[in-house]
């Protein structure tokens, strides 16, 4: 297992994110796509996937979308913006992803805006 995949607690498949927001696959694949939203390779055979904790009530997060576009748009890659969001970050303090998850989704932004300084 890599380093990115311990910092989740479940990856959930295009088709079992889908499943679980009761959305289409097809429709979580445009996301991919359109950059509101990041799936990576992991496990083994590798599969595109999301973490779990990128859904809260059932729903993608707060500011998920604004969030990974700030990151990219600071030189992110998708597996370097999953590890932001997954990993302690002194400036919040905490995980940048559970911070979003209890509506605090602009303080993560404005964190995630210095980094392109």
């Amino acid at each position: 297992m890599s380093d990115i995949e311990g910092l989740s607690a479940e990856w959930l498949s295009v088709g079992r994110l889908a499943e679980r927001l009761g959305e289409r696959p097809s429709r979580i694949r445009d996301l991919i796509r359109e950059g509101r939203l990041v799936a990576i390779e992991v496990g083994q055979p590798a599969v595109s996937s999301v973490p779990v904790e990128f859904i809260h009530d059932g729903e993608l997060i707060k500011g998920l979308a604004g969030a990974l576009t700030v990151l990219a748009d600071a030189g992110f890659s998708p597996v370097e913006s999953v590890r932001w969001l997954l990993s302690e970050n002194d400036a919040l303090p905490g995980r940048p992803v559970d911070f979003m998850a209890a509506g605090r989704h602009t303080a993560v932004k404005r964190v995630a805006m210095a980094l392109a300084f």
